[in-house]
Order: C-alpha cells, then structure tokens, then sequence
C-alpha cells in the first residue's frame, strides 16, 4: 500500500503538468499545422497539441455550441470578426500569420482549355466547384472574384458546393468536375492531378488570423501557440507549404 501511495504521489505532478492545447484550423492548414504541431510541443515540454481541421465557418459554429476548443485560426478576416463580436475568442489576441492566394484549377488530365474565368461558361464545362459560400472562406473568397467578373449569377446552374476547400480539391483531382477555386497551398498538395489555370483577384485579401478561444482552460499556452506561429520556425514551414507572410 505504501507503495503505491509513493507511486501516485510521484504520478500526480506529472499528471498535473501535463497540458493537452486544441487547436481548431482552417482546413488548407492541415498539412502545415501537423508539421508545426510537434515542434512546438518539443519546446514545452508535458504540452500536447491536437488539431481539429475544418471548414472555418463550421468550426466557430462548433466553438458557439460549446465544443472544446483552446485556439481558434481562421482561413479569413470574416469568419474571425464574427468570433469577436460573439464573443468567443479574446479580441486582444488575434493576431494575422500567413497569406495565401486564390487559384482556378482543372484536372490535370482531359480537362477542358481554361484560362480566364470567362472560359466557365463554356459548354464543355459543365461542373465547377466551390466552397459553401455561408461557411467555407474560400467559397467566399471566390463569390466575390465572380461577382466582379459578372459571372456568379450566371454559373449558378453548373456550381457543385464543397464543405471545405480539401474536399473542392478532391473533385477536381478525381476528375468529377472540370474546374473549382482553392488556394494555391492545395493545388501545390495535389500536384499531378490538377492543373492551375489561373490566379484570381477581384476579392478581399486571403489572410488567416489566429485567436484564444474565449472559453480556453489553457489560455497561457493558448497564447503561446499564437506567438509561435509569427516564429521563424513556425514561418518556415508555413512557407514550404506555400503560404506568405500577411502584410504588417
């Protein structure tokens, strides 16, 4: 019995600094936030990290019913601004860590000639896939890209909406459309199985913001993985995935 009132005494501060973070990302952040996840853990150590990734529209509706969550890290200003004004994340610590653009992609094989997003409306292009506009960023993003151009009322009849940009990716990469609008971050991933046949302006800048969700058990470390983003480390691998640093 003393025994094992000696090993539990000796458990319980190890258990006690043991420190488990949730971080709910963008969905194009998958891939760049499972590098950066175990490096920040390797520099604190009892710290866990373990991501969520989703749309990130879909995220902050799980945030608002209650889903634990310890930082949130949004594909855009939008879905962030909503965060604040509700309350769930602390406004004094968002903080913008990395830029990406918006690209138009074909299948890289059989796909239709697209070069401009006039070539849409060709007949041969019969599917094209985007983001939900009222939860997916880059649906959005690309919204506001077609309306400018004249052409969102229009390709309404040939538009297939996605539940996140990994997903728009997939049906172009299985060749069940014939064009869609991601970030040039998963065109790079998907290399082989799409082509970028454009980048798209016309709509607000792609930027991501990190922020503590309000309702944190770990604010402290919260905060420390939002500082870690803006690192060098954290920086570099952001940018072998192919994203920018945001504007100052």
């Amino acid at each position: 019995m003393k025994r094992l009132l000696l090993a539990l005494s000796l458990a319980l501060p190890l258990l006690a600094s043991a420190q488990q973070l949730t971080v709910s990302a963008a969905a194009s952040l998958t891939d760049a936030f499972k590098e950066i996840g175990p490096k920040f853990e390797a520099a604190r150590p009892g710290a866990s990290v373990r991501f969520n990734f989703a749309a990130s529209g879909v995220l902050l509706q799980q945030i608002a019913q209650g889903a634990p969550a310890d930082v949130f890290a949004s594909a855009d200003q939008e879905t962030m601004n909503r965060g604040v004004e509700q309350k769930l994340v602390a406004a004094d610590s968002r903080r913008d860590f990395a830029a990406n653009s918006l690209v138009l992609i074909t299948p890289a094989q059989g796909a239709p000639a697209v070069a401009a997003l006039a070539d849409l409306g060709k007949s041969e292009v019969k599917r094209v896939a985007v983001g939900k506009v009222a939860t997916v960023p880059v649906g959005r993003y690309t919204q506001q890209a077609l309306e400018g151009a004249q052409l969102w009322a229009a390709l309404q009849p040939k538009i297939v909406f996605a539940d996140n940009v990994r997903q728009v990716l997939d049906y172009v990469s299985r060749g069940e459309v014939e064009a869609a609008f991601v970030y040039r971050t998963d065109a790079e991933l998907a290399k082989g199985k799409v082509s970028i046949a454009m980048t798209v302006g016309g709509h607000a800048p792609v930027t991501y913001p990190a922020a503590i969700v309000a309702d944190s058990k770990q604010p402290a470390l919260a905060r420390d993985f939002v500082a870690y983003l803006a690192s060098t480390e954290a920086q570099a691998i952001l940018a072998r995935y192919g994203f920018g640093r945001p504007q100052p």
